[in-house]
C-alpha cells in the first residue's frame, strides 16, 4: 500500500510539473470527482486533462467471488469540445490493485491471481461517450442534454476484478441552478453483458443526481448519488451499485483540484473510500467543428 500510495502521489506531481503555468477557468463544467454529469460541455477547441487515484475499502466481486480493497491509480479522463453543443469524452483507468481481504464463494471463472495469492491487478476498462447540449438553462426550465457511449472490454476477468464484458448506454442529463446552487442529474438506460451467461445480457435504470454549490470563486463544495438498478433479478455481474459522493472542488496554481469521500450505498458497492484528483484545461487548441 506504501508502494502505491508513493506512485499516486508522483503521478499527481507530474501533472501539477507539467501545467503549473496555465491559468483555471472556474465557470467551465468540471467532472471529477462527480460521476454524475452535468448538462455543460467545454468551450470550442478545449481539451480538458483530468487524472486521480481512488482508495476504497470492502468490495465484493461477484463473479470472482474476491472481496478487499480497492486501489486505482491513472484515473484518466480526456474531454474535448468539438462545437458549441458537442463535446467527446474518454475515460478509463491506468491501473487497479486489489488487495484480497477473502473470498465469500467459490470463483465462476478460472483466476490467475499475481505471485502472491492475496493481491491482483489489472488495467481498468475504458469508456467512449458523447455529450449533446439540447438547451440552456431558462428562468423556468432548465437545461438539457444527452449523453450515450459504450464500455470496451479492457480488463481481464481471470484477475478477479473486471468483467471483460461490453456495455452501452444513453442518459438524458438535466441541470437547474437554484438559489446559488447548481443542480444537475440524468437518467437513462444501460445494456450490459451478462459475463457468467452465454447470449444474455440486463438492461438496467441509469440515475444521479448532483450538486455543486460554490462558496468563492475558486472553491465548491459537491455532492452526489450515482447508481444503477436492475429491474429484475440481475444476472451474476450485473448486480445493483449506488454510491453516495461528498467533497470539495477549488482552484490554485492553475489547476483545479478535487478531493471527496465515497459510500457505498448497495450490496456491491464499495463500502467507503477516497478520491483525489487534478484537472487541467488547454485551450484554443484547434478549430471547432462547428461554430
Amino acid at each position: 500500500m506504501c508502494k502505491r500510495l508513493i506512485l499516486a502521489v508522483l503521478f499527481v506531481v507530474a501533472g501539477v510539473s507539467a501545467a503549473y503555468a496555465q491559468d483555471a477557468d472556474p465557470e467551465s463544467p468540471q467532472a471529477r470527482p462527480l460521476v454524475t454529469e452535468d448538462v455543460d460541455v467545454l468551450r470550442p477547441g478545449t481539451i480538458r486533462l483530468q487524472s486521480g487515484i481512488a482508495f476504497q475499502q470492502d468490495q465484493d466481486f461477484s463473479i470472482s467471488g474476491l472481496s478487499g480493497d480497492i486501489t486505482r491509480i491513472g484515473e484518466l479522463g480526456i474531454r474535448i469540445g468539438v462545437s458549441s453543443n458537442v463535446e467527446i469524452q474518454i475515460d478509463g483507468t491506468v491501473q487497479q490493485f486489489l488487495s484480497i481481504n477473502g473470498a465469500f464463494r467459490d470463483s465462476i471463472v478460472p483466476l490467475e491471481l499475481g505471485a502472491k495469492s492475496s493481491d491482483s491487478q489489472d488495467v481498468g476498462d475504458f469508456t467512449i461517450a458523447t455529450k449533446i447540449k439540447v438547451r440552456n438553462e431558462s428562468r423556468r426550465l432548465p437545461a438539457l442534454g444527452l449523453r450515450f457511449g459504450f464500455e470496451l472490454p479492457n480488463t481481464d476477468q481471470a484477475r478477479g476484478i473486471g468483467l471483460n464484458s461490453t456495455n452501452v448506454f444513453a442518459d438524458v442529463l438535466v441541470a437547474k441552478t437554484i438559489a446559488g446552487i447548481h443542480f444537475f442529474g440524468s437518467i437513462g438506460i444501460g445494456i450490459l453483458d451478462s459475463p457468467a451467461e452465454t447470449f444474455a445480457q440486463n438492461d438496467v435504470l441509469r440515475y444521479g443526481i448532483a450538486f455543486r454549490y460554490p462558496v468563492t470563486k475558486r472553491f465548491r463544495f459537491v455532492g452526489e448519488i450515482n447508481g444503477r438498478h436492475s429491474t429484475r433479478t440481475p444476472p451474476i455481474g450485473t448486480e445493483d451499485r449506488s454510491e453516495a459522493r461528498a467533497g470539495v472542488q477549488f482552484d490554485a496554481a492553475g489547476l483545479k483540484w478535487d478531493a471527496a469521500a465515497t459510500f457505498g450505498l448497495t450490496r456491491w458497492s464499495p463500502q467507503t473510500g477516497l478520491v483525489f484528483g487534478v484537472t487541467y484545461d488547454i485551450k484554443d487548441t484547434f478549430q471547432p467543428i462547428l461554430k
